[in-house]
């Protein structure tokens, strides 16, 4: 046998005896950890564990955000699944940055006018592409071979895993669509219709097998061999628009970087159908103001302007032209003119700031996942993935084992043929004298731009480490006008900064929803000390980690 044979049947071997080991036993959760060998950040334990397991076998970030990538697609499955899609912001360790577009996309036939319009169900479901992404990482960033990355999610799939407590109250939410659909109730639902109950065990058999294929045959089985005719036939037979030539035809692309700066850091995401643009353009607008001089309510009133003024003019870009106008400086000082700052003369703070939390349409505060990764050698990853609303389209094509994302049918609006969905994804990364100092990303729907600006302003203006930052209270539209403010115990909004902040003329709710504000997963990197911070948002069930040891391998 071939050395490099004998060593990906060990590692695989050493990774799924970890990986069993650690389904069987309860979850520990650690929201907060430093290393000096790299760190992983994802929304679910045993996500966070499959990357750490990658690094301390020498994997790289790019190696460690695959197997992460694939473990959340099983063990968070309301989430986000292979398919759906993804946005992925990588830093080499030359400095250099490229982006992957993983997005959902119309067939190139597409007809919206003439097409099924719909919530749910097949008339919904796009080209898939998170896999595609995944991929194109793996194959562009990667180290280690793609069985052994794989390994941990196969693994989780086959043996089960504890179903969390919040994923076993999503999947009973959305019960009531998935009972039309046979393959999901075979997925998620026992195949009666009783839904999995916290502390029980997952087994996900069809979608190992889909998993072991794709680990096996690559990106042609799903897209070109028989993962593609399987999706095509059930899809062709329900009616809707996805055809095995759209399989086909699907690439994930390079995505445009897109920069600005904030305070003399430099901030980096991407462009549409990503929305680093907005949480660059609000930064900006902020910079014009001085926190220092202000109360956190009054900081926070401007804040929630500026992501209003950036959410306004994210939804007419639609060139490079008018990205470049929305990140350039000139432009931030003109729209900060329409700032109204408390205790001024025009000082009443109203108006619908934010995406009301009430129109998002998700039991919980909005879906979708993101992840984090960095190795020791400077390489980072921000990787958000989603399937659109709570599991997605709902549909599961029996014997496949995996969820659809939302795209079509109305869900997103009018889209156009070959369209990529568009979204509020967006990983991100702020670097300090060429050094990345955060790489982050959330999950919320309209609530991610938001959140990662709050991160942000908390690290930069007010000098907290990202755990630190992650654990502050933030804000959101309400309904009618002003803000949702979060008020979840522990982390939220105390009653004297609520009446300050009517104090000041804003119209404030109390909203305790948790999770409901955006979840942010980032890591935080000292330079000086060499030291990565890894931060899990207290609001949620994740996990950061970094590794015990790193296995030095020759490459």
């Amino acid at each position: 046998m071939h050395p490099c044979r004998y060593y990906s049947i060990l590692v695989i071997l050493l990774i799924t005896i970890a990986c069993s080991a650690v389904a069987a036993a309860s979850q520990s959760v650690r929201q907060a950890d430093r290393s000096s060998a790299g760190m992983i950040s994802a929304a679910h334990p045993l996500a966070t564990d499959a990357g750490v397991a990658i690094l301390e076998l020498g994997g790289n970030a790019a190696d460690a955000a695959v197997a992460t990538g694939f473990a959340i697609a099983v063990v968070e499955p309301t989430m986000n699944s292979i398919g759906g899609r993804n946005q992925i912001l990588v830093r080499t360790p030359d400095g250099e940055f490229y982006g992957i577009d993983g997005t959902t996309q119309a067939p190139w036939d597409y007809d919206y006018d003439t097409a099924p319009q719909a919530s749910y169900g097949y008339p919904v479901i796009g080209v898939p592409g998170a896999l595609a992404g995944l991929l194109k990482l793996h194959e562009e960033h990667g180290s280690l071979p793609l069985t052994t990355l794989m390994a941990s999610a196969i693994d989780l799939a086959q043996n089960g895993f504890r179903v969390l407590p919040r994923d076993a109250d999503r999947q009973a939410s959305g019960f009531p669509q998935a009972r039309e659909f046979p393959g999901t109730i075979d997925a998620y639902y026992k195949g009666s219709g009783n839904g999995y109950r916290a502390g029980e065990l997952l087994v996900q058999a069809d979608y190992a097998k889909t998993l072991s294929l794709i680990a096996s045959e690559g990106r042609e089985v799903f897209y070109e061999g028989q993962i593609a005719e399987k999706m095509a036939t059930d899809l062709a037979d329900h009616g809707s628009a996805v055809t095995l030539e759209a399989f086909n035809e699907y690439v994930a692309e390079d995505s445009r970087i897109v920069r600005g700066s904030y305070r003399g850091y430099d901030l980096v995401g991407m462009g549409i159908p990503a929305a680093g643009v907005l949480s660059i353009q609000a930064l900006q607008i902020m910079e014009k103001f001085e926190p220092s001089s202000m109360s956190e309510a009054e900081w926070f009133a401007v804040t929630g302007q500026a992501l209003s003024l950036a959410s306004r003019e994210l939804r007419v870009l639609g060139t490079d032209t008018a990205a470049a106008r929305a990140t350039s400086k000139d432009w931030a000082t003109e729209l900060a003119r329409q700032v109204a700052v408390p205790n001024t003369p025009r000082s009443t703070i109203g108006g619908s700031l934010l995406p009301p939390l009430q129109d998002r349409g998700d039991l919980f505060g909005g879906h979708t996942t993101h992840l984090s990764t960095a190795d020791e050698n400077g390489m980072f990853v921000s990787l958000t993935q989603t399937l659109g609303p709570t599991m997605g389209s709902k549909v599961v094509t029996p014997g496949l084992g995996f969820l659809y994302a939302s795209t079509l049918g109305g869900y997103l609006g009018r889209m156009e043929p070959g369209e990529r969905a568009r979204s509020n994804i967006c990983p991100f990364m702020v670097l300090k004298d060429g050094e990345v100092i955060l790489v982050l990303g959330a999950a919320g729907g309209g609530m991610i731009p938001p959140a990662i600006v709050h991160a942000i302003t908390r690290v930069i203006d007010f000098g907290m480490s990202l755990p630190q930052a992650l654990a502050e209270p933030r804000v959101a539209g309400a309904r009618g006008g002003g803000y949702s403010a979060e008020t979840s115990p522990g982390i939220g909004w105390t009653l004297a900064e609520l009446e300050e902040m009517r104090g000041l003329g804003i119209e404030v709710t109390e909203t305790p929803r948790s999770g409901a504000f955006g979840r942010v997963h980032g890591i935080q990197f000292e330079p000086a000390t060499r030291t990565w911070i890894g931060a899990a948002d207290p609001d949620w069930e994740g996990t950061a980690r970094g590794p015990a040891m790193v296995r030095t391998r020759g490459r």
